[in-house]
């Protein structure tokens, strides 16, 4: 009896270690018990507002130009009442979003006329890649979530009876000359595959990989993905295209599954390499980094790096000044610390919710050195869904700092504050 009270109490004790970690890690991703802070930093060093940036919920540094892209709502109540990322479906959106270009040398704005484009334009995840065609110009590849004229053509109770789901999200793409002040709309991508994408990631205006971040679009099942650890319905998806322009979005578009079986996989991101993708999941604070295969179809992951707070849209940052003992390349993940408070808070125009972003890269020891770059309660930006650096030329002390671009599905502005690396 006391060899089997022995081995009960050592069995205890072993489950209680092997699960006590991934509990931790999800409470602590949580924010439950997380007191929000506000982080100062030195006259000088910011943060700066960068003026008209409202709701934007996805940032790119577009390198070759030392340009910023993001792809914004600009009015605080189109969240409220219409975001399908957020379960909101409560009033359909009437302005449509935009596409910004942020100089971060004057830390203005510029928002981009739409060409050939009749909205609505509810923005999301953006990525942005050079034409191969015309060097001095990018194409601009966008998630936006339409309402579905199937559930509103019809009585909502009839509609609901026929499964048919109020969204009908899709992927925008458009090209831009650079310098110049439109965005033209080359074409929309639609496939029964695509079904609550968050993100895109493309390798060319032909080839783009998408999050679904959810298998269930609302509803109580919705709700288990975003608690339930072993919910790992969400995917990525892989799109080819024939056609660049077509007014039809479902000519020619090719899809499959690329991967499979994370929680709640969210942001995409290019990696160090062409053949590098960056995966966040979003509850998990998982930031998963993958390669490609299959000619581009497949995504494999390779390693996994943790943070203790929602990871959502990540970047690389590839620092230009490095050496071969001192390199300040790393990847950033930027998200809100009190997710707990999300559901109720992201009804309320004027909430607060606070935020981090995040920056990891390789230690001497091949560990992942993290190192927390900003902070806020909230009031000085709310909610935090991207991050990029964009980098200073080193001083005389030979530290490695850089301009850090934080912004949020929520927030009223994109902020920027100095950082050391």
């Amino acid at each position: 009896m006391g060899m089997f009270r022995t081995f009960s109490l050592g069995l205890f004790a072993v489950l209680a270690a092997v699960l006590y970690a991934p509990v931790a890690h999800v409470i602590r991703v949580g924010g439950i018990f997380r007191t929000p802070q506000q982080m100062f930093f030195p006259e000088g060093h910011g943060p700066i507002h960068i003026e008209d940036t409202i709701h934007c919920e996805d940032v790119h540094h577009y390198r070759p130009a030392n340009l910023l892209f993001a792809a914004c709502e600009d009015s605080k109540m189109t969240r409220i009442g219409w975001f399908p990322p957020l379960d909101h479906f409560s009033k359909l959106p009437t302005t449509p979003g935009s596409i910004h270009v942020i100089d971060p040398k004057t830390m203005k704005s510029k928002r981009l006329a739409f060409d050939g484009f009749k909205g609505p334009f509810v923005s999301h995840g953006i990525d942005v890649i050079e034409d191969p065609k015309q060097a001095d110009a990018v194409y601009i590849v966008a998630v936006n979530h339409l309402p579905n004229p199937e559930y509103y053509e019809q009585e909502a109770e009839a509609a609901e009876a026929q499964n048919i789901p109020k969204a009908r999200s899709q992927i925008e793409i458009f090209r831009h000359v650079l310098q110049s002040n439109k965005a033209q709309h080359v074409r929309s991508i639609r496939h029964p595959l695509i079904r609550t994408p968050n993100d895109v990631v493309a390798d060319s205006p032909y080839s783009l990989y998408v999050t679904n971040d959810h298998f269930y679009r609302e509803g109580t099942l919705r709700l288990i993905e975003d608690l339930w650890p072993s919910a790992k319905w969400s995917n990525i998806i892989h799109v080819q295209i024939d056609e660049l322009k077509s007014t039809d979005a479902l000519a020619g578009v090719q899809a499959s599954v690329a991967h499979t079986g994370l929680w709640n996989n969210n942001g995409l991101g290019h990696g160090q390499s062409e053949q590098e993708v960056v995966i966040s999941s979003a509850v998990g604070g998982e930031l998963y980094i993958a390669n490609k295969y299959d000619n581009n179809s497949t995504l494999s992951i390779h390693s996994t790096i943790s943070f203790d707070t929602v990871t959502d849209n990540p970047s690389y940052y590839a620092d230009p000044y490095r050496t071969d003992s001192d390199d300040a390349s790393g990847y950033l993940v930027a998200g809100i610390s009190q997710p707990v408070n999300l559901a109720e808070n992201s009804k309320d125009p004027e909430a607060k919710d606070p935020c981090q972003a995040w920056y990891a890269r390789r230690a001497g020891d091949g560990k992942w050195e993290k190192k927390m770059l900003f902070e806020d309660d909230g009031s000085r930006l709310r909610t935090a869904s991207a991050a990029v650096l964009v980098p200073i030329e080193p001083k005389e002390d030979g530290k490695k700092r850089a301009w850090l671009f934080v912004t949020g599905f929520m927030s009223e502005s994109m902020v920027a504050v100095q950082v050391e690396l």
